[in-house]
């Protein structure tokens, strides 16, 4: 086993630190997420803390790591014998973001629970990881199927495994700690709020702290246990205070007046639910037990506020995670000060080590107005320029080219469901139908590797007629491997959206713009619930450009929506060809997932010789490679000419008006997309 980079030697970061470290206090904090950008030691320091755990006693040779004090009566390994314990290392284990779901949750033996009856069970990450740490790195990439079950052993504190009539069920109770990057995609709400707390992490900007990281990882590097050995003083050091914090922490006092000014603070940020006042009180109590204090302080509610809440006060996926300090002061303020409490014990995350590059408590995430406005400015009187016909000359004020200031999105709204036609198999989501390993059965097949979903009624069919030729005597039923029969199930996929977005001067008016910037956002909020990729390609003047390759991070297509330019000429064959471009590119990645076109524009083209029928050969090219596809109708008055419909045909897809678009639009339920060439 190789050694792991000493925790007290990460230099900076306190934030991290310090919630790493409350967890390690009072595990019933809840876990702690990492958001940030790439390295930053975000998965350094989680995998340091297990070295700095104590001890945990387990009943000997159970493989789910009963507690000798209190075994769990239902342990697939027991009844346990009274015996003395033995003691062991906490274990971090860490959760590959593609790890099956008999990887996490333990497989039973089929063919034994068939053949002789009885449940041989195989253990999973959830059993090797009850009283220890669940680590999941890009916990924001995790199946939906694996998330589910997190969020089932998170509630619950226990695992349950059910094949076919038979069951086994375990406790698993684990710290939770993942680290993500948002650029990548956010975390569905549900698993976001069983994180206890929240920490943002970004990499120095001093020149001096930088130094220092490189100078440190390249000793490790060189020489990992020499390393380890200089920062063992520290370390032991580290390691006691948290072994003293805990035996401090059931003394720690909660009086009235924190609790109020923590139940306060919850409902003026309007968090959902009451988990937040729970994990506000363990923090701040776990805060106190780390100063050595047996009181609560102000101090220590509002650090605990600020590591508890930034995530759950989201109110949408494109909201950025934070508080704001001085609403946050103001409301402390106003609830009162605990009694007995003077405000002066800070914190201190490191330990005591000096030369780590720690400090105070820090806290929380940079502070973010509730209200800032963050449109751009429009002029004297607060609307943009009115757009120019195309080519005319620049008018003075205006920017070079035609171009115009970005307006903001009108409200989103609930969209229909836009759907690829036909049967993927492509990463799960919420979208159009494919083969999944979840969801309803559809029928059987021969397994193809490992057994993972058995189809009871085709096994038995399969080995029915072989009992007498097998000698079968008694009354179990006689069963061999190429008996088993996996079960085919229809579930929903995830897929690549990628938005082709009109930004000429045609569309330029301010409030059809801002219409425009609504239905696409609307359309975004529907692809992130509904777990898709999305890309956006934008196309006026003279060109198209990629404003954003495909990712998984709706809210970086969102920012790109928002600062959107407009004006100029409609090269639609040239978003139409840079959509082929980076669709083709797309296929060679990712093969299995199915792509979906979305064509926001009026239908008007215009620059360059023939505009119209070039649109035309370019919207053919995706018709002949099967593409679906779906072009949103932007004209508007009572003069329209259809344009976008006819480009629609020339693609083989559908097209909708903004007006079609929403849910709640007598036009219908539900717009399925048509492919060409793809019967009915």
């Amino acid at each position: 086993m190789s050694t792991p980079y000493p925790f007290t030697a990460i230099v900076g970061q306190d934030d991290l630190r310090l919630g790493l470290l409350l967890n390690a206090v009072s595990p019933a904090v809840g876990g702690v997420l990492v958001r940030g950008e790439k390295g930053t030691a975000k998965s350094t320091a989680v995998r340091a803390l297990a070295a700095l755990m104590p001890e945990v006693p387990v009943v000997p040779g159970c493989r789910f790591s009963c507690d000798p004090a209190s075994p769990d009566p239902a342990c697939p390994d027991g009844p346990h014998a009274e015996a003395a314990g033995v003691s062991r290392p906490a274990r971090t284990v860490e959760l590959p973001v593609g790890a099956s779901e008999d990887r996490l949750v333990g497989a039973l033996d089929i063919e034994r629970a068939l053949s002789e009856g009885v449940k041989a069970f195989e253990p999973g990450l959830l059993a090797d990881a009850h009283r220890g740490i669940l680590y999941v790195d890009e916990v924001n990439l995790l199946h939906d199927h694996l998330v589910d079950l997190l969020l089932d052993a998170a509630a619950m504190g226990a695992s349950y495994v059910e094949r076919e009539g038979v069951s086994v069920r375990h406790a698993a109770r684990f710290l939770l700690v993942g680290t993500m990057n948002p650029e990548e995609g956010e975390l569905r709400p549900q698993l976001l709020d069983r994180f206890g707390l929240t920490v943002e992490v970004s990499a120095s900007r001093d020149t001096d702290e930088r130094v220092e990281v490189v100078r440190r990882r390249l000793a490790y590097d060189d020489d990992p246990e020499g390393f380890a050995a200089r920062w063992a003083e520290e370390e032991g050091a580290l390691r006691e205070r948290i072994a003293a914090a805990r035996v401090l922490l059931p003394r720690v006092v909660l009086s009235d007046g924190v609790l109020r000014q923590i139940a306060a603070t919850c409902a003026a940020f309007e968090v959902d639910g009451m988990r937040a006042d729970i994990v506000m009180a363990r923090t701040a109590t776990a805060l106190a037990a780390w100063a050595g204090r047996e009181e609560v302080t102000a101090d220590d509610v509002r650090q605990a506020a600020l590591l508890a809440l930034p995530h759950r006060r989201r109110r949408n996926p494109f909201d950025a995670p934070g508080l704001d300090e001085d609403k946050l002061d103001q409301t402390l303020d106003e609830a009162g000060p605990p009694e007995n409490s003077d405000g002066d014990d800070q914190p201190d995350p490191d330990g005591g080590g000096d030369d780590d590059g720690g400090g105070g408590g820090g806290g929380g995430v940079p502070p973010q107005a509730d209200g800032e406005d963050r449109t751009p400015p429009q002029g004297s009187e607060g609307d943009p320029p009115s757009p120019a016909p195309e080519g005319a000359p620049d008018a003075p004020g205006r920017p070079a080219g035609g171009e115009q200031q970005p307006v903001a999105a009108a409200e989103p709204f609930r969209t229909k469901m836009l759907s690829v036609p036909g049967l993927g198999e492509g990463a799960a989501g919420r979208r159009s139908r494919a083969r999944t390993e979840h969801g309803r059965t559809t029928g059987a097949r021969r397994p193809q590797g490992a057994l993972t979903k058995l189809h009871l009624a085709a096994t038995v069919q399969a080995a029915a007629p072989h009992q007498r030729a097998r000698g079968r005597a008694g009354r179990g039923l006689v069963v061999r491997r190429d008996d088993l029969r996996q079960a085919t199930r229809e579930g929903r996929e995830g897929n690549l959206v990628l938005f082709v977005v009109d930004a000429s001067g045609s569309m330029a008016a301010r409030q059809r713009m801002s219409a425009v910037k609504g239905a696409v956002l609307s359309l975004l909020l529907d692809a992130y619930q509904r777990r898709d990729k999305v890309g956006l390609v934008t196309f006026r003047g003279k060109e198209a450009e990629v404003a954003l390759p495909p990712t998984s991070s709706v809210d970086a297509a969102a920012a790109r929506l928002e600062s959107l330019p407009t004006g100029g000429r409609t090269p639609l064959a040239a978003g139409l060809l840079k959509a082929h471009d980076v669709l083709r590119v797309e296929r060679l990645r990712d093969p299995s997932r199915r792509p979906l076109l979305v064509v926001v524009t009026d239908g008007r083209a215009t620059g360059g010789p023939e505009p119209v029928a070039l649109a035309g050969r370019a919207g053919r090219l995706h018709r002949s490679e099967g593409t679906a596809s779906v072009v949103v109708d932007c004209e508007s008055g009572y003069v329209r000419l259809g344009l976008a419909g006819e480009l629609a045909r020339e693609l083989g897809g559908t097209a909708v008006t903004l007006d079609e678009l929403r849910a709640d639009s007598i036009a219908g339920l539900v717009k399925d997309v048509t492919a060409a060439g793809r019967a009915a």
